[in-house]
């Protein structure tokens, strides 16, 4: 079973869970590592918010970033994408279910490919990862 982080805004957070959803399916063998982030990115308590990230994207073998048309704006998805791509760990952009086909990526990831909505292929491309 691959273990997966999972970097998204806050806001698309129920969008999100329903996609966690995805894990209790016997076909669709994931384990979800993400944190919840409650206090604000500039709070003096970033650091070590920072730091639990960072375990959870190092016990993952892939992080997979959903995207809406907002998401390239989040400072934190920037930096969990780019402590990824530092841990040499790959990353899978997909959109989040009824967004549009085109989004703008995050800038940590910007000359990656990324898919529309499609949990199969996820599957696929997770378990490829």
């Amino acid at each position: 079973m691959k273990r997966v982080f999972i970097s998204f805004k806050m806001e698309d957070k129920k969008q999100v869970d329903g996609v966690r959803l995805l894990a209790w399916r016997e076909s669709f063998p994931l384990e979800f590592y993400d944190e919840s982030v409650r206090i604000a990115y500039k709070s003096d308590h970033a650091p070590y918010i920072k730091s639990k990230i960072r375990e959870k994207i190092a016990r993952a073998s892939v992080t997979v970033c959903f995207l809406q048309e907002h998401t390239w704006m989040s400072d934190w998805v920037n930096w969990e994408l780019q402590t990824t791509l530092e841990m040499r760990k790959p990353v899978i952009a997909m959109g989040l279910p009824g967004h549009p086909e085109s989004l703008r990526l995050p800038h940590a990831i910007s000359g990656q490919r990324w898919w529309v909505w499609d949990p199969k292929n996820l599957h696929t491309l997770i378990e490829q990862s």
